[in-house]
Parts: structure tokens; sequence; C-alpha cells
């Protein structure tokens, strides 16, 4: 399959994350695709994808796309000065609740205008996928755009209230022309509830584009963050969001009794904690702020002998860094949060696994990687966790996409 994509990917405007390497990594898989970012592109992955022979569009295309991009801000605008306003506990929760609806109301009419943009730029493309969809209203984005798509929808932030959901009812009809795709099964599961007819497939968003760390990686790794090679280093890498763990990551470390480095990089992180971690004996704390670009995530990964993930239990979504660990080829600690990705994990000697939330295993799991680091992950590990290649995930949104084609033809 040699065909175009048409990438829509509503947040290429923010620097870091794992969309950019897949809008990337796709691009080269099929040169020639197109790129069409609402809210703009992120200078670094400008340059990569244009360098990927990609064609980028910031603008909109026509001028229904240009009224739907325009409704869209306006109603963002809205949004965020209603959550200035109705900040206040004393607000009834549906109250509060209003701006946060506003926002799935905003995201579904800005890929309405991306996809009005795709219908009228690339009409012919073998695949219109939108990278990051919103959680809702997914037969209404089809229905204004005007154009059949998948969409990764990657997990439910906000749920839909009343009037959300009748809008949704209304443009109903439009949920036959889209396919959702779900990075994990879980998240399948869970919007399986909510919306039981919507045609929907499970396929890892991640792909694996084969750049594994080297061996002068690993030692320039080393060297910038002057870590000796004789002393054990583990990275925590992503903004400390609330799905992730982090007071189980403070308690494990102050009960370590033999010295360690620790990598720190991501957005949003507490400074207050961080400070913490610095006043710890033994522990030596190298912290760079976010969001960094792509090739400073290499470098961290590089330095550590182990990638360090905790979430709460439960969650279900896909871990963007246990992919990053297995792309890249470094071992991980990880919890136990996810009983499929611990199913897929176990056996394997690269990853360490502890109970979610319990911070002595986790102690403990920091004093194994201090006294003997894990072995690296093998070239078999991204297939493991469901990885495919860019230019098997290219044919594989190809492929789901063709019905759709068939039925709008």
């Amino acid at each position: 399959m040699t065909g175009s994509l048409v990438l829509i990917e509503p947040y290429a405007n923010r620097l870091g994350g794992h969309h950019q390497r897949t809008l990337t990594a796709l691009a080269q898989a099929r040169p020639g695709s197109l790129v069409i970012a609402p809210q703009g592109i992120a200078p670094e992955a400008a340059r990569d994808l244009r360098e990927a022979g990609a064609r980028l569009v910031t603008a909109p295309a026509g001028l229904p796309a240009a009224v739907l991009l325009a409704v869209s801000r306006l109603a963002a605008g809205l949004c965020a000065a209603g959550q200035r306003v109705f900040r206040s506990p004393l607000w009834p929760r549906c109250v509060r609740r209003l701006p946060h609806q506003v926002t799935l109301i905003a995201r579904c009419l800005a890929e309405a205008s991306a996809l009005r943009t795709a219908r009228r730029l690339e009409s012919g493309a073998d695949v219109v996928v939108i990278m990051t969809a919103s959680e809702a209203l997914h037969g209404a984005a089809a229905f204004l755009g005007g154009q059949p798509h998948l969409r990764f929808v990657h997990e439910a932030v906000t749920t839909e209230d009343a009037v959300v959901r009748l809008l949704g009812r209304l443009a109903r009809m439009g949920e036959q022309r889209v396919i959702a795709v779900y990075p994990t099964q879980a998240v399948g599961d869970q919007f399986a509830a909510a919306f039981a007819d919507l045609p929907a497939v499970v396929g890892a968003f991640a792909v694996d584009d084969g750049r594994r760390l080297s061996a002068a990686e690993r030692d320039g790794g080393r060297a910038a963050f002057d870590i000796p090679a004789a002393e054990a280093a583990v990275c925590l890498v992503g903004g400390w969001w609330p799905y992730k763990d982090i007071t189980v990551v403070d308690a494990a470390l102050a009960r370590l009794k033999e010295p360690l480095h620790l990598l720190v990089t991501g957005s949003l992180l507490d400074e207050a904690v961080l400070q913490r971690w610095r006043s710890l004996p033994g522990l030596r704390v190298h912290t760079v702020p976010g969001p960094v670009s792509d090739a400073v995530v290499r470098l961290v990964y590089a330095a550590a002998d182990a990638a360090l993930v905790t979430r709460h239990p439960g969650t279900g979504k896909e871990s963007g860094l246990v992919m990053d660990a297995a792309r890249l080829g470094v071992p991980l600690i990880v919890s136990d949060h996810d009983p499929a990705l611990t199913a897929r994990l176990h056996g394997q000697p690269w990853a360490l696994t502890f109970p979610a939330g319990d911070p002595d295993a986790l102690a403990e799991a920091l004093h194994t990687v201090i006294r003997q680091p894990p072995e690296t992950p093998g070239s078999q590990a991204p297939g493991l966790l469901g990885m495919r290649s860019a230019a098997e995930q290219a044919d594989f949104l190809t492929r789901t996409f063709a019905p759709l084609r068939t039925k709008e033809s």
C-alpha cells in the first residue's frame, strides 16, 4: 500500500508528546501525505514533517471550514472564561461542569473544520484520520465535517452531560461515517458502554520507528548529566498528571538505602516535591523542565538504566512511556496498574513490575536496578506490546478505513 494519508492533529502545536513522533513516522512511511494542524505546528515537528515529504496545512481551506474554526475558537474562549468564573466549589457541580461541556463542542467544531479542509484538499486519500480525537460528539464531527474518517480516541477526560448528549443523538447518523480506533481494549470497553453503536477497532497508537538508542547515545547521555558509568540512574519522564502516582514514588525514594541518580523531565512538575527529593541523602536529582524536544527526551532515556512508570490502579489507557522504553531499548520499572499490560510484560527480564501504590515494593525494585541493572529489551519488545512499524501502521489504517470509502462511494 502506497497511497497518501490525511493526518489531522489538533495538538501539533504542542512541543513534546507522542503525537509528533507518530505523525512524523507515518509521514515518512507514506511520502506526500497531508498533515492538517488547525492550531499550528511546533517548529521542530514542522521541520521533521517537511523532511519526511509531508504537506503541511495550518489554515482552514474554504469558507465552511473557516466558519467552523472561528466558532470553535469562540467557544474555546468562552470555556476559558467560564472556568475562571465557575471555579469556586460554591457553584453546583452541574454549573462547574459547563465549561468542560463547551470544550467538547469546541473540539468537535475544530475537528469538523479540519475534516472540511481534508475533503477540499485531498478528496481521494486512502485514509483520513484524526490522531488525537475528542472523546465525544463523534457523529457530529463527521456530519459537520462532511468527511468519513478514523479517529484515535485515547481516553475519556470529560463525560457528556445532557445538552451534549442531545447534540450527539441529533447527529447519531454521522457515527456510521466514523470508525473509532482505541489504543487499548480497556479504553474500548469504557467507550462501548457510552457509544454502543459506534464502529470501533483496537490498535496501538505508538509506532516503532526503529530508532533504538545506540551505545554512543548511552555514553553521551551519561556524560551530559555527569553520571559515572558505575552508578545507577532511573528516569521519570512526562508530566505529573492525576493518573500518575507520584505519591508512591515520593514514599519509595525516602526508603532508599543506596545511592541513585533520578532524571526527571516533563511538564507539569511539582517543584515542592522535587525540592524534597533533592534533600534526600544519596539521591541526586537531575531535572529537565518540559516541554522538551524529542532529542532531549532521547538523551534522558539514554542516560538511564531503567525508566520508571507509576500509575493508579485501573488506568488502562496506552502508556506512551512504556512504548518508548520498548521502542528505544530501555528496561522498565512499572506498576501493575493495568492487568493486560502486566500480562504482556510477565516473564520479561527487562521489565520489573511492582504492586501499584506499594512504596516498599517500588523501593525494592529500585534497589534491584541499583545492584544489577536489567538487560535491555530486544528488538521483539515493541511487537510484544502491540506496536507496529510505521509502514504496518499505515497499512492497518488503510485497511480499517476501506469500508468507509466503499460506503461513501
